[in-house]
């Protein structure tokens, strides 16, 4: 399978070449175009309690795309998310890794979407109070609203509420003020999420809940 991915940081896609006997599983509906004989199957990823709780408690599909490719020859497809912002490829190799509700993409055979109890303090600060969890061997594409940025962490460090796109197991989340009290709720920043712990996250540089928050007004 070759996998690039395409595109500006504003409009990122996936470009898929299956060879013949190939697959590769992607959320529902993230297909945009693909060769007319590659073959498409539906199914619940882990069966149909965990595929329920995907969609009720982690914001994703119940159902997930599994396109195969039954021809002699290569296949070409395109899969896109559902909001305009960057893509990244994860290789995990027995490996687990974190990631709020709607940022899964697409994945290879290897690896398998779980769920996990994000805590009150991820819920509090917009991010979810489940997140999906991804473990296995394999490649995990995943995306968000905005431009996506690595951070290693190692101590603390701040992200604002709506931020956080992903993370490793090392990784905790405490809510906390942006400043004080008068500053952080004038100021515009509210509550924000400290991360502690040693590993990688990865935030975005734009949030839906700012969009909305900037939009709303000039529709009254």
């Amino acid at each position: 399978m070759q996998a690039q991915i395409r595109g500006s940081d504003a409009f990122s896609y996936l470009a898929v070449t299956l060879e013949p006997g190939e697959s590769v599983i992607a959320e529902s509906d993230a297909m945009s175009s693909m060769a007319a004989d590659l073959d498409l199957q539906a199914r619940m990823n882990g069966g149909l309690i965990a595929g329920l709780l995907r969609k009720y408690l982690a914001g994703e599909s119940l159902f997930v795309s599994v396109f195969k490719n039954n021809t002699p020859a290569a296949r070409s497809m395109t899969l896109v998310q559902p909001t305009p912002g960057g893509i990244r490829a994860l290789d995990l190799h027995n490996d687990t890794f974190y990631l709020q509700p709607g940022a899964y993409l697409a994945s290879t055979e290897g690896i398998k979407l779980g769920l996990g109890f994000a805590g009150f303090v991820s819920w509090i600060a917009g991010e979810g109070l489940f997140r999906t969890v991804v473990s296995g061997s394999g490649t995990v594409w995943y995306g968000a609203y905005g431009a996506l940025l690595d951070k290693q962490v190692d101590g603390e460090y701040i992200v604002d509420s709506s931020h956080l796109v992903a993370y490793e197991p090392g990784i905790k989340l405490k809510l906390q003020l942006a400043g004080g009290l008068f500053s952080s709720f004038f100021g515009g920043e509210g509550l924000v999420t400290r991360v502690t712990g040693r590993g990688r996250i990865v935030v975005q540089t734009r949030s839906l809940t700012g969009l909305t928050g900037w939009i709303n007004p000039k529709l009254r």
